[in-house]
Protein backbone atom coordinates (compact mmCIF):
# COMPACT_ATOMS: atom_id res chain seq x y z
CA UNK A 1 0.00 0.00 0.00
CA UNK A 2 1.49 3.38 -1.11
CA UNK A 3 -1.43 5.71 -1.32
CA UNK A 4 -3.94 7.22 1.06
CA UNK A 5 -6.89 9.34 0.86
CA UNK A 6 -6.92 12.06 3.69
CA UNK A 7 -10.88 13.75 4.87
CA UNK A 8 -10.37 17.05 5.75
CA UNK A 9 -12.90 18.99 4.36
CA UNK A 10 -15.18 19.64 7.80
CA UNK A 11 -16.13 22.94 9.16
CA UNK A 12 -15.41 21.64 12.85
CA UNK A 13 -18.09 23.78 14.18
CA UNK A 14 -17.73 22.05 17.97
CA UNK A 15 -14.10 23.11 17.75
CA UNK A 16 -15.51 26.77 17.52
CA UNK A 17 -13.88 29.45 17.96
CA UNK A 18 -10.74 27.57 17.06
CA UNK A 19 -11.81 26.79 13.54
CA UNK A 20 -13.55 30.41 12.87
CA UNK A 21 -10.14 31.10 10.67
CA UNK A 22 -8.48 28.04 10.57
CA UNK A 23 -9.64 24.62 9.19
CA UNK A 24 -9.96 21.66 12.41
CA UNK A 25 -7.18 19.51 10.90
CA UNK A 26 -4.48 22.57 11.05
CA UNK A 27 -5.07 23.85 14.40
CA UNK A 28 -2.02 23.21 16.18
CA UNK A 29 -1.90 19.74 18.42
CA UNK A 30 1.92 19.52 20.15
CA UNK A 31 3.28 22.72 18.18
CA UNK A 32 2.46 21.79 14.66
CA UNK A 33 -0.67 21.55 12.84
CA UNK A 34 -2.88 18.41 13.72
CA UNK A 35 -2.63 17.05 10.41
CA UNK A 36 1.06 17.06 10.91
CA UNK A 37 0.92 14.20 12.98
CA UNK A 38 -1.22 12.33 10.32
CA UNK A 39 1.07 13.13 7.43
CA UNK A 40 4.15 11.53 9.40
CA UNK A 41 2.40 8.65 11.15
CA UNK A 42 1.24 7.46 7.34
CA UNK A 43 4.87 7.81 5.93
CA UNK A 44 6.24 6.23 9.07
CA UNK A 45 3.80 3.28 7.80
CA UNK A 46 5.02 3.36 4.04
CA UNK A 47 2.37 5.41 2.64
CA UNK A 48 4.17 7.57 -0.18
CA UNK A 49 1.18 9.38 -2.56
CA UNK A 50 -1.39 11.51 0.03
CA UNK A 51 -4.38 12.73 -1.50
CA UNK A 52 -5.76 15.45 0.63
CA UNK A 53 -9.93 16.09 -0.20
CA UNK A 54 -10.91 19.49 1.47
CA UNK A 55 -13.43 21.69 1.35
CA UNK A 56 -13.53 24.35 4.59
CA UNK A 57 -11.08 26.83 4.17
CA UNK A 58 -9.53 24.67 1.22
CA UNK A 59 -7.02 27.32 0.89
CA UNK A 60 -5.00 27.22 4.14
CA UNK A 61 -3.23 23.51 3.25
CA UNK A 62 -1.40 24.03 0.70
CA UNK A 63 0.70 26.64 1.20
CA UNK A 64 2.02 25.09 4.17
CA UNK A 65 2.33 21.42 3.13
CA UNK A 66 2.94 22.33 -0.88
CA UNK A 67 3.97 18.64 -2.60
CA UNK A 68 4.39 16.88 0.50
CA UNK A 69 8.36 16.43 -0.22
CA UNK A 70 9.41 18.07 3.19
CA UNK A 71 7.45 15.09 4.96
CA UNK A 72 8.82 12.61 2.41
CA UNK A 73 5.60 12.45 0.56
CA UNK A 74 4.12 13.27 -2.63
CA UNK A 75 0.56 15.76 -1.95
CA UNK A 76 -2.21 15.91 -3.84
CA UNK A 77 -5.32 18.55 -2.85
CA UNK A 78 -8.86 18.15 -3.93
CA UNK A 79 -11.49 20.43 -3.34
CA UNK A 80 -15.09 20.18 -2.65
CA UNK A 81 -17.04 23.06 -4.32
CA UNK A 82 -20.12 21.84 -1.65
CA UNK A 83 -19.40 19.46 1.09
CA UNK A 84 -20.14 16.16 -0.27
CA UNK A 85 -19.92 14.05 3.36
CA UNK A 86 -17.42 11.30 3.37
CA UNK A 87 -18.00 8.71 0.88
CA UNK A 88 -18.81 12.12 -1.46
CA UNK A 89 -15.26 13.14 -0.42
CA UNK A 90 -13.46 9.89 -0.91
CA UNK A 91 -15.27 9.26 -4.53
CA UNK A 92 -14.24 12.56 -5.06
CA UNK A 93 -10.46 12.59 -4.39
CA UNK A 94 -10.46 9.24 -6.16
CA UNK A 95 -9.54 10.26 -9.71
CA UNK A 96 -6.14 11.10 -8.30
CA UNK A 97 -5.10 7.82 -7.43
CA UNK A 98 -2.57 5.40 -9.05
CA UNK A 99 -3.71 2.29 -7.47
CA UNK A 100 -4.85 -0.97 -9.54
CA UNK A 101 -8.55 -2.39 -8.98
CA UNK A 102 -7.54 -4.54 -6.42
CA UNK A 103 -5.04 -2.70 -4.75
CA UNK A 104 -5.58 -1.51 -1.00
CA UNK A 105 -6.16 2.15 -0.37
CA UNK A 106 -5.65 4.27 3.09
CA UNK A 107 -8.90 6.30 4.25
CA UNK A 108 -8.69 8.29 7.21
CA UNK A 109 -10.12 10.87 9.04
CA UNK A 110 -8.62 14.41 9.75
CA UNK A 111 -9.84 14.56 13.54
CA UNK A 112 -8.98 11.84 14.89
CA UNK A 113 -5.67 11.18 17.42
CA UNK A 114 -4.65 7.39 17.18
CA UNK A 115 -1.61 5.09 18.19
CA UNK A 116 -3.43 2.24 15.14
CA UNK A 117 -0.71 0.30 13.80
CA UNK A 118 -1.67 0.87 10.16
CA UNK A 119 0.58 -1.64 8.53
CA UNK A 120 -1.75 -4.35 10.50
CA UNK A 121 -4.84 -3.07 9.34
CA UNK A 122 -3.19 -3.19 5.59
CA UNK A 123 -1.71 -7.00 6.66
CA UNK A 124 -5.12 -7.66 8.13
CA UNK A 125 -6.86 -6.52 5.05
CA UNK A 126 -4.84 -8.48 2.92
CA UNK A 127 -4.76 -11.98 4.31
CA UNK A 128 -8.53 -11.47 5.05
CA UNK A 129 -9.66 -10.66 1.24
CA UNK A 130 -12.03 -7.56 2.06
CA UNK A 131 -13.67 -5.34 0.15
CA UNK A 132 -13.23 -2.74 3.10
CA UNK A 133 -11.38 -3.34 6.15
CA UNK A 134 -12.26 -1.13 8.99
CA UNK A 135 -10.16 0.12 12.25
CA UNK A 136 -12.57 -0.83 15.49
CA UNK A 137 -11.54 0.58 18.85
CA UNK A 138 -13.85 -0.47 22.03
CA UNK A 139 -15.00 2.10 24.40
CA UNK A 140 -15.99 2.03 28.10
CA UNK A 141 -19.13 3.72 27.26
CA UNK A 142 -20.82 3.31 23.46
CA UNK A 143 -23.82 5.35 23.85
CA UNK A 144 -22.42 8.43 21.97
CA UNK A 145 -21.44 5.89 18.83
CA UNK A 146 -22.40 3.98 15.65
CA UNK A 147 -21.61 0.51 17.19
CA UNK A 148 -19.93 -2.14 14.72
CA UNK A 149 -20.17 -5.87 15.58
CA UNK A 150 -18.38 -8.58 14.22
CA UNK A 151 -18.12 -12.65 14.32
CA UNK A 152 -15.12 -14.35 15.89
CA UNK A 153 -12.96 -13.89 12.65
CA UNK A 154 -13.66 -10.32 12.66
CA UNK A 155 -16.19 -10.08 10.03
CA UNK A 156 -18.45 -7.16 10.58
CA UNK A 157 -22.47 -8.11 11.00
CA UNK A 158 -23.53 -5.16 10.92
CA UNK A 159 -23.64 -1.50 11.42
CA UNK A 160 -25.75 -0.48 14.18
CA UNK A 161 -27.28 3.46 14.98
CA UNK A 162 -26.22 5.03 18.81
CA UNK A 163 -27.93 2.42 21.08
CA UNK A 164 -30.85 4.17 23.02
CA UNK A 165 -31.59 1.17 25.50
CA UNK A 166 -29.51 -0.89 27.34
CA UNK A 167 -30.75 -3.91 25.46
CA UNK A 168 -29.12 -2.31 22.15
CA UNK A 169 -25.45 -1.83 23.24
CA UNK A 170 -24.49 -5.75 21.82
CA UNK A 171 -20.76 -4.59 21.79
CA UNK A 172 -18.37 -2.20 22.69
CA UNK A 173 -16.68 -2.02 19.01
CA UNK A 174 -17.45 1.00 17.21
CA UNK A 175 -15.94 2.34 14.23
CA UNK A 176 -12.71 4.26 14.61
CA UNK A 177 -12.02 6.22 11.45
CA UNK A 178 -9.52 4.58 9.47
CA UNK A 179 -10.11 2.06 6.83
CA UNK A 180 -8.84 0.25 3.71
CA UNK A 181 -10.25 -0.01 0.89
CA UNK A 182 -9.26 -2.22 -2.41
CA UNK A 183 -9.78 0.36 -5.00
CA UNK A 184 -12.52 -1.20 -7.38
CA UNK A 185 -14.74 -0.64 -4.24
CA UNK A 186 -13.98 3.14 -4.28
CA UNK A 187 -15.31 3.42 -7.42
CA UNK A 188 -18.92 2.12 -6.83
CA UNK A 189 -19.63 5.17 -4.17
CA UNK A 190 -21.68 7.44 -6.28
CA UNK A 191 -20.25 10.62 -7.68
CA UNK A 192 -21.34 14.13 -7.19
CA UNK A 193 -23.74 13.61 -4.11
CA UNK A 194 -23.28 13.53 -0.54
CA UNK A 195 -22.46 10.40 0.82
CA UNK A 196 -21.57 9.23 3.99
CA UNK A 197 -20.19 5.65 4.56
CA UNK A 198 -21.07 5.34 7.49
CA UNK A 199 -25.04 5.41 6.78
CA UNK A 200 -24.94 4.70 3.24
CA UNK A 201 -21.75 2.93 1.49
CA UNK A 202 -20.74 0.57 4.68
CA UNK A 203 -24.23 -0.26 5.25
CA UNK A 204 -25.51 -1.13 1.41
CA UNK A 205 -22.06 -3.08 0.83
CA UNK A 206 -23.37 -5.40 3.40
CA UNK A 207 -26.42 -5.51 2.37
CA UNK A 208 -24.39 -6.65 -0.76
CA UNK A 209 -22.90 -9.41 0.23
CA UNK A 210 -19.27 -7.88 0.60
CA UNK A 211 -16.59 -8.56 2.67
CA UNK A 212 -16.22 -5.92 5.54
CA UNK A 213 -13.72 -6.85 8.24
CA UNK A 214 -12.80 -5.34 11.20
CA UNK A 215 -9.45 -5.31 12.73
CA UNK A 216 -9.95 -4.43 16.88
CA UNK A 217 -7.07 -2.22 17.48
CA UNK A 218 -7.45 -0.50 20.76
CA UNK A 219 -4.64 2.15 21.48
CA UNK A 220 -4.39 5.44 21.65
CA UNK A 221 -7.71 7.00 20.26
CA UNK A 222 -9.42 10.38 20.76
CA UNK A 223 -11.59 12.30 18.49
CA UNK A 224 -10.45 15.92 18.89
CA UNK A 225 -13.62 17.20 18.07
CA UNK A 226 -14.66 19.36 21.34
CA UNK A 227 -12.00 22.03 22.49
CA UNK A 228 -11.97 19.54 25.44
CA UNK A 229 -10.85 16.81 23.38
CA UNK A 230 -8.36 18.65 21.64
CA UNK A 231 -6.10 20.15 24.50
CA UNK A 232 -5.94 16.71 26.03
CA UNK A 233 -5.35 15.53 22.65
CA UNK A 234 -2.02 17.85 22.15
CA UNK A 235 -1.16 17.17 25.73
CA UNK A 236 -1.05 13.52 25.33
CA UNK A 237 1.13 13.61 22.51
CA UNK A 238 3.43 16.28 24.50
CA UNK A 239 3.42 13.61 27.21
CA UNK A 240 3.85 10.94 24.96
CA UNK A 241 1.33 8.86 25.46
CA UNK A 242 -0.32 9.19 21.99
CA UNK A 243 2.52 8.54 19.33
CA UNK A 244 3.64 10.95 16.88
CA UNK A 245 7.44 11.40 15.24
CA UNK A 246 5.77 15.08 14.43
CA UNK A 247 6.41 16.44 17.24
CA UNK A 248 9.42 18.78 17.40
CA UNK A 249 11.12 18.24 20.28
CA UNK A 250 11.60 15.86 23.46
CA UNK A 251 8.35 14.41 24.79
CA UNK A 252 7.74 15.46 28.74
CA UNK A 253 5.76 18.08 30.97
CA UNK A 254 6.22 21.04 28.37
CA UNK A 255 6.84 21.74 24.78
CA UNK A 256 8.37 25.39 24.75
CA UNK A 257 8.67 26.35 20.91
CA UNK A 258 11.60 28.51 19.50
CA UNK A 259 11.04 32.02 20.45
CA UNK A 260 8.46 31.43 22.77
CA UNK A 261 9.24 33.11 26.26
CA UNK A 262 8.47 31.60 29.80
CA UNK A 263 9.20 33.83 32.92
CA UNK A 264 11.93 31.45 35.26
CA UNK A 265 9.25 31.55 37.73
CA UNK A 266 6.30 30.33 35.72
CA UNK A 267 5.53 26.83 36.32
CA UNK A 268 4.42 24.80 33.28
CA UNK A 269 3.30 21.39 33.52
CA UNK A 270 1.24 18.62 32.38
CA UNK A 271 1.89 18.21 28.81
CA UNK A 272 1.64 22.05 27.93
CA UNK A 273 2.48 23.60 24.95
CA UNK A 274 3.83 27.59 24.66
CA UNK A 275 4.47 28.58 20.46
CA UNK A 276 6.18 30.20 19.08
CA UNK A 277 6.22 33.99 20.38
CA UNK A 278 4.45 33.77 23.02
CA UNK A 279 5.03 34.64 26.13
CA UNK A 280 4.08 33.56 29.76
CA UNK A 281 5.10 35.40 32.04
CA UNK A 282 6.16 36.08 35.98
CA UNK A 283 4.68 33.87 38.27
CA UNK A 284 2.40 32.47 36.11
CA UNK A 285 0.87 28.97 35.92
CA UNK A 286 0.01 26.59 33.43
CA UNK A 287 -1.13 23.39 33.50
CA UNK A 288 -2.09 21.14 30.50
CA UNK A 289 -3.01 23.74 28.37
CA UNK A 290 -1.77 25.60 24.91
CA UNK A 291 -0.69 28.69 24.13
CA UNK A 292 -1.06 29.36 20.57
CA UNK A 293 2.02 31.44 18.53
CA UNK A 294 1.74 34.87 19.86
CA UNK A 295 -0.36 35.01 22.80
CA UNK A 296 0.41 36.57 26.26
CA UNK A 297 -0.01 35.02 29.86
CA UNK A 298 0.61 38.27 32.00
CA UNK A 299 1.71 37.57 35.45
CA UNK A 300 0.10 35.65 38.02
CA UNK A 301 -2.79 34.38 35.55
CA UNK A 302 -3.51 30.44 36.41
CA UNK A 303 -4.49 28.42 32.96
CA UNK A 304 -5.58 25.03 33.17
CA UNK A 305 -6.50 22.51 30.75
CA UNK A 306 -7.32 25.77 28.49
CA UNK A 307 -6.63 26.70 25.27
CA UNK A 308 -5.64 30.01 24.40
CA UNK A 309 -5.82 31.09 20.60
CA UNK A 310 -3.18 33.11 18.26
CA UNK A 311 -2.56 36.53 19.84
CA UNK A 312 -4.71 36.16 22.40
CA UNK A 313 -4.16 37.56 25.84
CA UNK A 314 -4.90 36.36 29.44
CA UNK A 315 -4.88 38.95 32.23
CA UNK A 316 -2.97 39.63 35.24
CA UNK A 317 -4.05 36.96 38.01
CA UNK A 318 -6.94 35.75 35.72
CA UNK A 319 -7.87 32.44 36.37
CA UNK A 320 -9.03 30.03 33.43
CA UNK A 321 -10.37 26.48 34.05
CA UNK A 322 -11.26 23.91 31.01
CA UNK A 323 -11.58 27.18 28.66
CA UNK A 324 -11.45 28.12 25.02
CA UNK A 325 -10.08 31.94 24.45
CA UNK A 326 -10.32 32.54 20.46
CA UNK A 327 -7.31 34.29 18.10
CA UNK A 328 -7.02 38.08 19.14
CA UNK A 329 -9.26 37.85 22.00
CA UNK A 330 -8.50 39.43 25.60
CA UNK A 331 -9.35 38.04 28.95
CA UNK A 332 -8.99 41.14 31.34
CA UNK A 333 -7.22 40.88 34.74
CA UNK A 334 -9.02 39.27 38.03
CA UNK A 335 -11.40 37.38 35.59
CA UNK A 336 -12.42 33.96 36.19
CA UNK A 337 -13.78 31.64 33.75
CA UNK A 338 -14.56 27.75 34.05
CA UNK A 339 -15.38 24.79 32.23
CA UNK A 340 -17.33 25.14 29.01
CA UNK A 341 -16.47 28.52 28.29
CA UNK A 342 -15.70 29.98 24.90
CA UNK A 343 -14.27 33.59 24.25
CA UNK A 344 -14.84 34.43 20.49
CA UNK A 345 -12.63 35.45 18.33
CA UNK A 346 -11.32 39.26 18.99
CA UNK A 347 -13.71 40.08 22.09
CA UNK A 348 -12.57 41.93 24.92
CA UNK A 349 -13.63 40.86 28.51
CA UNK A 350 -13.10 44.09 30.70
CA UNK A 351 -11.12 42.89 33.84
CA UNK A 352 -12.74 41.84 36.49
CA UNK A 353 -15.87 41.24 34.90
CA UNK A 354 -16.50 38.00 35.21
CA UNK A 355 -16.25 35.24 38.29
CA UNK A 356 -17.54 31.73 39.30
CA UNK A 357 -16.62 32.37 43.03
CA UNK A 358 -16.15 35.08 45.77
CA UNK A 359 -14.54 38.42 45.20
CA UNK A 360 -12.67 38.04 48.81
Amino acid sequence: MTEAILLVGGKGTRLRPLTVHTPKPMVPAAGVPFLTHQLARARAAGVEHIVLATSYLAEVFEPHFGDGSALGLRIEYVTEEEPLGTGGAIRNAASRLHSGPDEPVLVFNGDILTGLDIRALVRTHETSGADVSLHLTQVTDPRAYGLVPTDGTGRVLAFLEKPQTPEEIVTDQINAGAYVFRRSVIDTIPAGRVVSVERETFPGLLAAGAHLQGMVDSTYWLDLGTPAAFVRGSADLVLGKAPSPAVPGRCGDRLVLPTARVAPDAKLAGGTVVGEGALVAEGARVFGSTILPGAVIEPGAVVTDSLIGTRARVGERAVLTRTVIGDGAVVGAHNELREGVRVWCDARIPAGAVRFSSDR
